[in-house]
């Protein structure tokens, strides 16, 4: 095993292999991962897109589509696809990275998966120390993908500087969502298989919704397998960024807390707990309240 130094030296130097290694080791929290970490050159200039929304969105497909622009920019892109943790074996399920293979042999795009391991917004403490890592390795932009699961998206606002949230013209319901916190994270919103019926009634509607706000959002029509509107969303995605002070703040504070809260429940480990739900329902008397308190 390379030495901290030398790997950190590796992925610096563009060097996939010791970046892999590096992300499997902090992801695992295998030493020297720890030594890693504090050795770290964050470029903070890095711009981290986070793209959240529903199931069936089509947001592997966008991902694909940016990227594909992107690189013939001649830029640098990885891809973090945070995807939901099987309940049976806690892992990755890995569905991402298939859909993504076309950009697996290009030596300008790194992909890595990542489970979500629980956090239900997608984003783990994990998230955000492999987010910086890969912000101290020479991208030019990362594209960070997560599970759609409602309000829970905002958990993305600790971790990237600009989010965007997918919808389709079928999302009616996502608009109750919306109202319910959403509006308050997203940067921009995209209609994808905006050729479906209805798209223009739906993306009228929400463009009445963010004109509303004291910080106008922008909201992007694409058919993202035929490349349809993706221009336009990449020129606003690499244009140049202005949160102010006070979301900067806040973005360092919800990273700070995410990272504080995966430290301080770090023992407690859902395959052993599921082991000793399973001991303790043999007793007649279980009950989980006094179950938990062997685990506070």
């Amino acid at each position: 095993m390379q030495n901290a130094a030398a790997l950190v030296e590796g992925m610096k130097n563009g060097d996939f292999i010791s970046l892999a290694r590096v992300l499997t080791l902090v992801e695992n929290e295998i030493e020297p991962y720890a030594e890693i970490l504090r050795e770290l050159d964050i470029n903070s200039a890095v711009p981290v897109i986070g793209i959240t929304g529903p199931p069936g969105a089509g947001k592997s497909t966008l991902v694909n589509a940016i990227t594909s622009q992107l690189i013939d920019l001649g830029k640098r892109i990885a891809i973090l696809a945070v995807d939901p943790t099987s309940p049976f074996n806690f892992g990755s399920l890995l569905g991402d990275r298939i859909r993504m293979s076309r950009h697996f042999n290009n030596p300008n795009v790194f992909i890595r998966s990542l489970a979500t391991r629980g956090a239900l917004g997608g984003i783990s403490g994990k998230s955000i120390e492999m987010v910086d890592v890969l912000k101290s390795s020479g991208f030019d932009l990362i594209l960070v993908e997560t599970v759609g699961v409602g309000q829970s998206e905002v958990e993305i606002a600790g971790l990237a500087d600009r989010t965007l949230v997918v919808l389709v013209p079928e999302s009616g319901d996502e608009i109750q969502h919306i109202k319910s916190g959403l509006m308050e994270i997203a940067q921009a919103f995209v209609v994808n298989k905006a050729d479906r019926e209805g798209a223009d009634t739906f993306a009228n509607n929400l463009k009445q919704m963010v004109h509303q706000q004291v910080q106008e959002i922008p909201v992007f029509k694409t058919v993202a397998d035929k490349n349809e509107g993706v221009t336009e969303l990449c020129q606003w995605l690499t244009g140049p960024l202005l949160a102010g002070q006070e979301r900067k703040v806040m973005l360092l504070a919800e990273k700070a807390f995410k990272i504080i809260q995966h430290y301080r429940m770090r023992d407690v480990d859902k395959k052993r707990l599921s082991t000793a739900i399973a001991l303790a329902l043999s007793e007649e008397e279980f009950n989980i309240y006094r179950f938990i308190d062997q685990w506070k």
